[in-house]
């Protein structure tokens, strides 16, 4: 066995974020559409996320935000004229083409890719597959960038395989790990690796809303990954029916814990025999029942969409849950009743991200979780690894470029476009991510 961290990438939140409510499904984005956002609060709770993990001891790192107003985008769609017309012009004609162009939405790293670790692979590398998110029109446009951002910060290709996203084709819907939960008996063993999806491709899917992921899409990260340890696990359709448009918002796991609502599997009990039968270990079902949290509390306070991680020198778990938990009683008393029992986990910390739950995101959402050897960590762009030093330097640089409130209406101001890109060439000197990262730059 060779000694293995699991550390967190989060996705700094960019300058352009708003409720434009571009999600179907996402209850919480629908809810909030149309009011005012805070993108500096933003930033900053997303520092504090961030410093809390680092401190507790675990490597952090920061992905950068993407370029937004995807001004190439509009391009594309026939807006013509300086970038400041395309930008007038898609928000006088069109301005839910001009939303799309600016979401925020990469922010919520979790989607940003699918992990494979070494220690899971065929060839001993770790692998990244970037989600295509092609169910929603302005999630479809990270792809590349995702791509870009993830070869920045795992640059070794001897150490590193990022490869490009899945064929933008619907029987090949991924959205990256928000999917996917790895289980183990200790980071650096081999896993289990559950892959939870929502629709079979093949077959005709008439559900109220969007079953955004697809068994082929994951069937085909798992080849290409050669990832050991595979089950992959249909998501309940009433889940999805009620607002669960990621298995994350229902279930997660950390080591040999598994913990999720009732409702979050199609057939739970061939979930539980189909872990138990690959893996190396004996996994821990924390269950959490509809009497003692119904579905639609489990949506809106996102007590699973929390973090469970593994601490340094601590043998049960914590949970890192969102303050929502904490303000919605019956998620209060399973979550305190997680802690007062003998069960895998041991402790409950909560963060507060409410721009980023407004939207539909809770802490669970902001992160992609890496599965990283000492080797492995050493090989990391340095330049976006968290320290107290460079959240200092983050909070300074959103306060002097980030505006503090902003409606979807503000988005046809070009204005932003100037002050984002502006932002955004500063933070590419703040973590090193070298020339021409960002197309505006090339």
């Amino acid at each position: 066995m060779t000694a293995a961290v699991e550390a967190n990438c989060d996705g700094l939140v960019g300058p352009t974020h708003s409720f434009a409510g571009l999600a179907p499904g996402n209850l919480a984005s629908e809810i909030h559409k149309g009011e005012p956002s805070n993108p500096r609060a933003a930033v900053i709770e997303g520092l504090a996320k961030m410093r809390l993990l680092h401190d507790l001891g675990l490597p952090q790192f920061v992905l950068p935000p993407h370029e937004r107003p995807d001004v190439g985008f509009l391009r594309a769609l026939g807006f013509g004229g300086t970038d400041a017309a395309v930008i007038e012009a898609a928000g006088r004609t069109a301005p839910e083409l001009l939303n799309t162009a600016c979401s925020a939405s990469p922010m919520w790293a979790a989607n940003a890719a699918t992990v494979t670790p070494s220690s899971d692979a065929a060839d001993g590398r770790v692998h990244f597959t970037p989600a295509n998110l092609l169910t929603n029109l302005h999630r479809s446009l990270e792809g590349e960038q995702t791509a870009r951002s993830l070869r920045a910060l795992f640059p070794d290709e001897t150490r590193f395989a990022v490869h490009d996203p899945l064929p933008a084709q619907p029987h090949f819907a991924d959205e990256g790990a928000a999917n996917h939960v790895r289980l183990c008996a200790d980071h650096g063993e081999a896993g289990v690796n559950l892959f939870v999806w929502g629709r079979d491709a093949w077959e005709a899917w008439s559900g109220r809303y969007p079953a955004r992921q697809t068994l082929q899409a994951f069937e085909a990260v798992q080849r290409r990954h050669g990832a050991g340890g595979a089950v992959f696990a249909q998501q309940a359709r009433r889940a999805i029916e009620a607002g669960v448009f990621h298995n994350d918002v229902v279930c997660v796991g950390a080591r040999q814990c598994l913990f999720f609502h009732e409702a979050a599997f199609e057939d739970r009990a061939a979930v539980q025999a189909d872990v138990r039968a690959v893996a190396g270990f004996e996994p821990v079902f924390v269950e959490v029942s509809e009497a003692d949290l119904p579905l639609a509390e489990a949506v809106k306070s996102y007590l699973f969409n929390s973090m469970l991680i593994s601490l340094p020198g601590e043998d049960r778990l914590t949970l890192i849950a969102p303050m929502e938990v904490a303000e919605t009683p019956r998620a209060h008393a399973v979550a305190q009743g997680l802690v007062g029992g003998n069960g895998p986990i041991g402790r409950v910390e909560y963060v507060d991200v409410r721009q980023s739950m407004r939207n539909g995101g809770g802490p669970a959402c902001l992160r992609l979780r890496v599965v990283l050897t000492e080797d492995e960590l050493a090989a990391t762009n340095a330049g976006q690894r968290f320290t107290p030093d460079l959240q200092q330097r983050l909070e300074t640089w959103a306060g002097a470029r980030y505006r503090d409130r902003l409606s979807p209406a503000d988005l046809a101001d070009p204005a932003l476009l100037v002050e984002s890109r502006t932002a955004l060439d500063e933070l590419t000197q703040i973590l090193n991510l070298g020339t021409g990262f960002y197309p505006f730059q090339r």
